[in-house]
């Protein structure tokens, strides 16, 4: 395949390959698993909810972890893990949502530490989510999503994806940079 053809598929502006309904299942289940799991994450931290610690518990985490603005930053994660898995579950602007969680959990993973993967101190579960995130942010959503009846978003996947993805490790990082 020559360079050009490569561009040419890879950010293509035609319409995504038809896919099958099994496969479109399939991310329906993966979305809403992942992105609902994600929100109610978020919705502990914000809310307190599902026996969450709240956003001051959540404040007092976050400056203990090193960041400044203890409050502002669980509320900045809080909404991250909220709206980006909401996002995620409904298939609604995948590629930002993508974003979102992609920049939480770079914080995560440098939060945990990568010295051991499994269990007790190990970060396999965020690992196999933040895998889970990049992959349905690549492939989007499938055909039962928002996004699916969005043309621009349907039309140009490969460079939202890419985009949202990058945009995400950007964003991580800079928050990275901020903390002590």
């Amino acid at each position: 395949m020559t360079q050009a053809s490569w561009d040419r598929t890879l950010f293509s502006t035609s319409s995504a390959p038809a896919t099958t309904v099994t496969h479109d299942a399939g991310l329906l289940l993966l979305r809403l698993v992942v992105g609902l799991s994600m929100a109610g994450h978020g919705a502990m931290k914000l809310f307190g909810w599902f026996g969450g610690p709240g956003l001051t518990a959540t404040g007092k985490g976050f400056t203990m972890a090193g960041y400044p603005a203890g409050d502002a930053m669980a509320v900045i994660a809080g909404l991250a893990e909220t709206l980006g898995g909401l996002g995620l579950a409904l298939g609604l602007l995948t590629p930002l949502a993508g974003a979102a969680l992609t920049g939480t959990f770079i914080n995560v993973l440098d939060v945990r530490g990568l010295s051991a993967y499994f269990p007790p101190k190990g970060v396999e579960l965020e690992v196999v989510l933040f895998a889970a995130i990049v992959a349905l942010t690549l492939t989007g959503p499938g055909r039962f999503a928002v996004d699916h009846y969005l043309p621009v978003l349907r039309e140009n996947r490969p460079r939202y994806a890419l985009l949202g993805l990058l945009l995400g490790v950007v964003a991580g990082f800079v928050v990275l940079i901020i903390r002590d």
